[in-house]
């Protein structure tokens, strides 16, 4: 009885915290730290604009990992959001992956209300409820499916509620709740799953860490929000 008391106290959390929307008005910069079986190899910060009903989120990701002086895997990417009432209407990137160029081109049509994506691995057209697969946006956990914002591929996902959680991030304690967010789809190829772990700040509404892993453990700390 106990357990199901707790389940319930757990979800009703979660449902409270994910209705709460971030007051991203107010927020400057999110800066998040990359690291892989814990070393620091680069970052992913994010910088907002904003003008009236508009905002501007702009990405700079990269880092780079090496074994003996020799580069095994990077990327060095560059992206803009744009949101009108906090609906997407705009999305660009660039990005070089291990010397491999991909983008995606992604604008709202007006007139059918969908979003219409040129990338490198997609074409074609997607609903508008789909969100850009970013760790800014702790909205990534209450959709059905995501955007790449590598390769503008559509991925259909779950999101399950694991457990509340007091994790501790540079000496901060943070009262979290942990999800796991996967691919609804079990068939596709490792390198093509979604497959995290990510921890949400149930006082903040932020995402503090994501987590998966794919040759080594890797982490996305937040470390900063102005």
């Amino acid at each position: 009885m106990k357990k199901y008391f707790y389940i319930i106290i757990v979800l009703f959390f979660a449902s409270k915290v994910l209705s709460h929307t971030v007051d991203y008005k107010s927020i400057s910069k999110i800066e998040m730290d990359i690291l892989r079986n814990g070393e620091k190899i680069g970052y992913s910060n994010y910088y907002f604009k904003h003008d009236g009903d508009k905002m501007e989120v702009k990405n700079n990701t990269e880092f780079e990992v090496k074994l003996l002086g020799v580069k095994l895997f990077s990327i060095k990417s560059v992206a803009i959001e744009k949101y009108v009432n906090d609906k997407l209407v705009f999305f660009k990137s660039n990005t070089l992956q291990n010397n491999k160029k991909k983008y995606v081109n992604l604008k709202l049509n007006e007139n059918s209300n969908e979003l219409i994506i040129d990338g490198s691995s997609f074409k074609g057209k997607a609903n508008i409820k789909n969100l850009i697969g970013n760790w800014w946006n702790s909205k990534i956990l209450s959709v059905n499916s995501q955007i790449s914002p590598l390769s503008g591929s559509v991925k259909k996902q779950t999101v399950i509620l694991l457990k509340k959680e007091n994790i501790i991030i540079d000496s901060k304690s943070y009262e979290t709740l942990h999800y796991k967010l996967k691919s609804k789809d079990e068939s596709l190829p490792d390198d093509k799953k979604l497959d995290f772990d990510i921890w949400l700040d149930t006082r903040e509404g932020f995402i503090v860490k994501v987590a998966y892993e794919r040759l080594g453990t890797w982490e996305y700390i937040l470390k900063k929000v102005e």
